[in-house]
């Protein structure tokens, strides 16, 4: 039996589960999801931290969980407040997002993708190909093509 990889998600208070391309996966195995709030903690010492300006991930990561921080750009530094110890910083590689995203705040930067298809491209780097992650997700058909487009995903 194939292993799968735990993942630990860490949403901002402010995010939207209604809104949020993970919550169809919540209940799942190997996936649990944490709540960041004032206070709390989440050691990530051993984990593989999806972030940008780090080394790009790749199936040497493989054996390690993966952490994951589910928010704005804009809120993220409030949620890496939250963690604790030493954790092995990846990022994924430079592909848009499928999601129409529209801030008249601050612009996304490129690579920054919707929290599923970074779950996605994840775990499809370590050799885990798991198409079912993005059953949900609307723009699937469209990421998937990005994909095949810069090369991370065989043609069909």
């Amino acid at each position: 039996m194939n292993t799968v990889t735990p993942v630990s998600i860490i949403r901002h208070p402010k995010e939207r589960r209604s809104k949020c391309s993970l919550t169809p996966l919540e209940g799942r195995e190997a996936l649990s999801f944490h709540r960041a709030r004032l206070g709390w903690t989440f050691d990530m010492t051993g984990f593989t931290v999806l972030a940008l300006g780090a080394p790009e991930m790749s199936e040497a990561d493989a054996g390690r969980p993966i952490l994951l921080l589910d928010s704005t750009w804009r809120l993220l530094p409030q949620v890496e407040a939250c963690l604790v110890g030493e954790g092995v910083r990846r990022t994924l590689p430079a592909v848009p997002t499928a999601y129409p995203r529209i801030s008249k705040i601050a612009e996304d930067p490129m690579g920054g993708l919707a929290s599923v298809e970074a779950l996605y491209l994840a775990r499809l780097l370590i050799g885990e190909r798991d198409d079912s992650l993005l059953s949900s997700y609307h723009w699937r058909k469209e990421f998937l093509g990005t994909l095949r487009t810069f090369g991370l995903l065989p043609s069909l």
